[in-house]
């Protein structure tokens, strides 16, 4: 089903622009990273260096993809608070994508053993301060919800020709539970929250899908070079994939495969380059992974960034004038 273009030897690798990329804009960069800092691995020595690294770069703002802590540590609400910290002391702009360490795993027992939708209730009332995004200088926002409610933490913004939309698609299957032992497996849930949880991805999978076919018809109003879609959790670009064996049909990413479709047709009917932007399994790539070995969808890109314990970020350089839309360039921070 997917096609693989090594990256991870790549220092930049330069993506074919759409015929809409003709606009006089000053080219500019912005930032991605996630899944970090994770105390038991050891991180927070190293975390300083990763924000200065990014605060002293060019860049005109960051996007977050998930993960402000590990997934084996409790879920109390210093958490947020300490994240919201490590955002605001970043000089410029930060766009915080929900990943499902802090809250689609909180279940757990190593967790805390707290309420899945409770956490995610809180997460929106405290990580979604206002219409704008977090940082010493800020972003104005769309929201898909109002403050402190359902699907806040939804946002898009257009910057430079391109469009950029967060979406909370997090990690653990986007918060489905596929049985009743996968319920209890290590884990304070009872069936009723485990009902309550399918349910709320059927609402929130609903609103997610709207929330990017909307973003798409914004950029083709505004005739957008590209469009950047982050989320956190990764769909299975990467599981063993043989003739007979199709990767996306798996249980275990049944709860992308909605979304993962239609975003899949919004692409074909966009005539410039898409940019999928995910975290979730720590290492950095960059390639074409739709549609199958046999025919690539050329617009459409996945980049995976960084994650704990290899605290790096990466910079996106954006010049729709130009022969390529974006320019990746993985940073790779140097520890003291």
């Amino acid at each position: 089903m997917f096609v693989r273009i090594a990256a991870l030897s790549l220092v930049s690798m330069a993506l074919a622009a759409g015929p809409c990329a003709a606009q006089a804009v000053k080219p500019f960069s912005f930032g991605l990273w996630g899944d970090m800092p994770y105390k038991k691995a050891g991180d927070d020595p190293k975390l300083p260096a990763v924000l200065k690294s990014i605060n002293q770069s060019d860049i005109a703002f960051s996007l977050y993809d998930g993960d402000i802590k590990d997934g084996s540590s409790k879920c109390t609400d210093e958490v947020y608070t300490d994240a919201l910290k490590m955002f605001n002391s970043m000089a410029k702009p930060v766009v915080y994508v929900p990943g499902d360490n802090e809250w689609t795993d909180c279940h757990r027992s190593n967790n805390g053993g707290f309420n899945t939708l409770e956490r995610l209730a809180h997460l929106r009332k405290v990580m979604f301060p206002s219409a704008n995004s977090l940082g010493q200088t800020t972003l104005a926002l769309e929201q898909q919800g109002k403050l402190g409610e359902k699907f806040v933490e939804n946002s898009r913004f257009s910057h430079g020709g391109v469009v950029f939309v967060g979406i909370n698609q997090p990690g653990s299957n986007n918060n489905v539970v596929m049985s009743e032992k996968e319920c209890k497996n290590k884990s304070a849930r009872d069936n009723a929250q485990c009902d309550a949880a399918n349910a709320e991805y059927i609402e929130r999978d609903t609103a997610n899908v709207g929330w990017m076919m909307a973003s798409f018809a914004a950029a083709k109003a505004q005739n957008a070079a590209g469009i950047v879609v982050v989320t956190q959790g990764d769909p299975g670009f990467d599981l063993p994939e043989t003739e007979d064996f199709d990767e996306s049909t798996q249980a275990s990413v049944s709860g992308y495969r909605n979304f993962m479709a239609k975003l899949t047709e919004q692409t074909e009917q966009f005539k410039g380059q898409v940019l999928f932007v995910h975290g979730d399994t720590h290492y950095f790539k960059l390639d074409k992974p739709l549609y199958h070995p046999n025919k690539m969808l050329t617009n459409f890109t996945r980049l995976q960034t960084f994650g704990s314990p290899s605290l790096h970020w990466v910079r996106v350089t954006v010049d729709v004038a130009s022969a390529n839309v974006f320019t990746v360039h993985p940073v790779i921070v140097q520890q003291p």
